[in-house]
Formats: structure tokens, C-alpha cells, sequence
């Protein structure tokens, strides 16, 4: 029989750590456009950019329907980013502000 070479351990949280690290390194728009769409799914790419699209409409306060209205984006789509923003990793808001700052 022929032995299988040994599959490390995954390790999500080193994984995670080494994706972030690559988006990190990106310097321009243009080349984590590129990352992204080397990485996502069509639909992923859809799904992440909606949530992100209901971002600052959240924090202005716009009900879900009218954010549904406006975008397209589903109702349970922005009560799942409204969660977030509000007991996620504050991923969303270091994002808001590093923007907000330039």
C-alpha cells in the first residue's frame, strides 16, 4: 500500500493570520482588486462588497428597508452587518475610520 505523506494540522487562526498578512502587504486598490478576484467566487465577491455597501448606511441610522430599497441588499443581510458592527471584532469600524482619516 502507498503511504500517504502527512497532512499538517490545520491551524484556522494561523491561516486567517497568513490571509490578513497578504491583504496587508497590498499597497494599492488596484492590486487587492486583483487579490480578491484571484481569492473570491463571483458571489463572494457580491456577498462581501453588499455587506460593506450597508455599512455607513447602518451607522447613519437608515432603517433595513430603506437599505433595502436603496441597495438591493437584503434585509437579513443588514441585520446580519448590524450585529456585527455592533458585537462583532470592530473590523467594519477600523475600516470607517482609517477611511474617514485619509
Amino acid at each position: 500500500m502507498k503511504a500517504r505523506p502527512d497532512i499538517a494540522a490545520k491551524d484556522p487562526q494561523a491561516d486567517l493570520d497568513a490571509l490578513a498578512q497578504a491583504f496587508a502587504a497590498l499597497r494599492e486598490p488596484e492590486q487587492v482588486v486583483a487579490f480578491l478576484r484571484d481569492l473570491c467566487t463571483p458571489a463572494e465577491l457580491e456577498a462581501m462588497a453588499d455587506r460593506w455597501k450597508v455599512v455607513p448606511l447602518l451607522q447613519q441610522g437608515v432603517p433595513y428597508r430603506e437599505i433595502h430599497e436603496r441597495t438591493g441588499v437584503s434585509v437579513t443581510t443588514t441585520g446580519r452587518v448590524a450585529r456585527t458592527l455592533e458585537h462583532g471584532h470592530q473590523g467594519y469600524a477600523a475600516a470607517v475610520d482609517r477611511l474617514a482619516s485619509r
